[in-house]
């Protein structure tokens, strides 16, 4: 528009001054005329007055015609000539541009569609010996990835100011919040460690790191205990990153949850303490007992059976009382037991091996079903069994004992079988109610509190036909359940938990203005609703957004949610959104979903594709949830029309297409918010050839789009 104004003006300034010219020579003709000369032309102007203005009205209509066409052929084609070879130059070099305009112009547009074949296989050229520089480097990282996200303790790594920058899966489990929205965990590439652990406690972690250091400690670390924000009391142990220069530049938190360890040590000092305190006085009594009939050896005998009785009901007490110690310390190492999914058969080969070495009996195993997992305490089981093995070979002299592992329903029988000696029920139940001993070592547990934790049973069978005996027992089947995270193929899924360039990025401040676009922290979101008129009563059904950090889009932080409007919904909305009322019963409500939306993207830039449509049904439930969303916002709509004036479609399709993104899930939520993301990434460099590097640049520019001026 503001090309053909100036177009416009120039024409009306080179006709201006054409007239004058044509003018300024009619008057040196006018002024050599005579009087009867200049009333001769006088009148015959005045009767052709009507075929004069005619003729002007034709004149300015051809003029107008004649400055669309040159308009057409000479001005917006070179602008959108220019457009086009900078999205090949900056952000896609598959892109072609349209010949068209002049034949000069069109030769033009060919020459730069050559070049770009030219410059896009110099280009793949360039990244496939890039690619192959820096394989070893990925191959370095990818055993990083997995090895983070196969520890079993929970490990975070955050920089100076308390962004993390890299995390596992375990981490982020441990730190989640119960009850909550599982896409809108705190934990999450540059979000802030303070919204989790106390800014005190690690500003004192890192103030004993720098003293140790100091004092010249080789590795030190700094440890101390914390309640987070979901409640979890966890352990902490602090160690440095330290810089080529022997600078902290950020800390590794390896966190362990101790609420249970705490309990139970709370519990057993209890129990400690009520068995020392209960048998002090016992003691003392026993003692004066005692001390009194050694004292007077010619006692009355009726006085002497009293000391006795004294002592016999002292005794009988402190038995009761560490029999009772006993069966509650037994219950809090049952309490203690992990459950984990095993091999069956691991689990009869770790029994037969543990058999040999601690009974000295051979083993075999008859048959074991395979593939057969269960969900077991091994270290527990293991114990039983060769507590049976070990009474079998000492009171009944078995010499071999054999293994068998079916299955029987939904459920393992797990057969320990051996030839010869029968037992008997007395005998069985004794087994099962006593204490394991083995070796000399004894547990408080018995053989049936550990089939009561596996919840499972055990019993005694004999196969008459081959005078085989064995106990059966009955364990419950399982299936190990997918990570949370799985790892993905490494050469385009890996979850991305790494980011080391983080550690030199300044924090994130409130005054965002004058950071570059290049180094914020972005959320990118969609909405799904039920119309397209929020003032109208229409309502989200589904919130999707993804986050961007340090230029990469992290696809597996993201937030994904559907919402319950209460409301019918239209059908052009079932059709566009896919989504079906019957998909929507038992969501959550909009005000659940946007406080926990509300936190996912905390700290960040928000930017969505017409972000002013989607920031309307945000603003109308700010009255209702109290969720107030005021930070910065990016639309790609916006920043298209700032990118590329001359072009008339800025829809989020025709976007993609020009920049050279996949556009995969359109209209949902999520899938919107992915080609969002990368549309924008793509956009930024475009931005920067145009002088636009800040915030503060893109949204002015953006302000003064003529879309800017549409309300919802």
């Amino acid at each position: 528009m503001k090309d053909k104004l100036k177009f416009a003006a120039f024409l009306a300034a080179w006709m201006a001054l054409s007239v004058a010219t044509i003018g300024a020579m009619g008057a040196v003709v006018w002024s050599s005329f005579n009087a009867e000369q200049k009333a001769a032309v006088g009148d015959a102007l005045i009767s052709q007055i009507g075929l004069i203005i005619i003729l002007g009205v034709l004149v300015v209509a051809g003029l107008g015609f004649i400055l669309q066409a040159l308009f057409n052929v000479y001005i917006a084609p070179p602008k959108r000539l220019a457009e086009g070879t900078q999205v090949i130059v900056t952000a896609n070099p598959s892109h072609r541009v349209q010949p068209e305009g002049s034949a000069e112009l069109k030769a033009l547009a060919g020459v730069i569609n050559a070049l770009a074949e030219r410059y896009e296989a110099m280009q793949q050229d360039v990244e496939a010996k890039i690619s192959e520089a820096k394989r070893t480097v990925e191959e370095e990282k990818d055993r990083l990835a997995a090895l983070m996200s196969e520890l079993t303790q929970s490990v975070i790594v955050c920089n100076l100011e308390g962004r993390i920058l890299l995390y596992n899966a375990m981490a982020r489990q441990l730190l989640s919040r119960s009850g909550e929205t599982p896409s809108a965990g705190l934990v999450g590439l540059g979000r802030s460690i303070f919204g989790i652990i106390d800014r005190s406690l690690v500003s004192h972690g890192l103030e004993t790191l720098h003293d140790r250091l100091g004092a010249g400690g080789s590795r030190p670390v700094a440890q101390f205990v914390a309640t987070t924000t979901a409640g979890q009391l966890i352990r902490a142990q602090m160690a440095p990153v330290i810089s080529g220069a022997g600078e902290i530049t950020g800390y590794v938190l390896i966190l362990d949850d101790i609420r249970r360890s705490v309990e139970v040590s709370s519990r057993r000092d209890q129990l400690l303490q009520s068995l020392t305190e209960g048998s002090r006085s016992a003691l003392a009594n026993i003692r004066a007992a005692v001390e009194t009939l050694q004292g007077f050896p010619d006692m009355e005998p009726a006085r002497q059976r009293r000391f006795i009785q004294v002592i016999g009901e002292e005794v009988h007490g402190m038995s009761q009382r560490l029999d009772e110690v006993v069966n509650q310390h037994a219950d809090t190492l049952k309490t203690q037991w992990p459950l984990e999914d095993m091999l069956g058969g691991d689990l009869v080969a770790a029994a037969r091996r543990r058999i040999e070495r601690r009974v000295g009996i051979p083993t075999k195993a008859d048959e074991v079903e395979s593939p057969l997992w269960l969900k077991v305490d091994s270290y527990s089981l293991i114990q039983s069994l060769t507590y049976l093995a070990s009474r079998l070979h000492e009171e009944f002299l078995v010499r071999e004992v054999r293994f068998r592992l079916t299955t029987s329903g939904r459920h393992a029988q797990l057969d320990l079988g051996w030839t010869g000696a029968t037992l008997s029920s007395q005998t069985i139940l004794s087994w099962e109610d006593e204490p394991m001993i083995l070796g000399g070592e004894a547990s408080p547990l018995t053989l049936k509190d550990v089939m009561e934790r596996h919840g499972g049973e055990i019993w005694f069978q004999v196969e008459k036909a081959s005078h085989r005996s064995y106990f059966r027992l009955l364990l419950p089947l399982t299936q190990p359940e997918e990570a949370a995270f799985p790892l993905a193929a490494a050469h385009d899924s890996r979850p991305e938990y790494y980011d080391f360039d983080l550690f030199s990025q300044p924090g994130q401040t409130p005054e965002l203005d004058n950071r570059k676009l290049s180094e914020l922290t972005y959320t990118v979101f969609d909405t799904e609703t039920t119309g397209l008129e929020p003032s109208n009563g229409d309502e989200i059904i589904s919130v999707g957004a993804v986050r961007i950090v340090n230029n990469r889009l992290l696809q597996q932080e993201a937030f994904d949610q559907l919402v319950d409007p209460r409301r019918k919904m239209s059908k052009e909305s079932i059709k566009i959104t896919g989504i079906e009322p019957a998909m929507l019963e038992g969501q959550p409500t909009i005000d659940k979903v946007l406080p926990a939306f509300h936190r996912f993207c905390e700290d960040t830039v928000l930017v969505a594709h017409n972000a002013a449509f989607d920031m309307r049904f945000l603003q109308l439930k700010e009255n209702t949830t109290g969720i107030r969303f005021s930070q910065p916002v990016l639309d790609t709509l916006l920043l298209s029309a700032v990118i590329h004036p001359n072009l008339n479609s800025h829809k989020l399709e025709a976007i993609a297409e020009r920049l050279g993104v996949n556009v995969l899930g359109r209209h949902t939520a999520l899938g919107d918010a992915f080609v969002t993301g990368e549309v924008f990434l793509k956009m930024v460099p475009l931005l920067a050839e145009r002088g636009i590097v800040t915030l503060k640049d893109a949204r002015e520019a953006a302000q003064k789009t003529y879309y800017a001026r549409i309300d919802y």
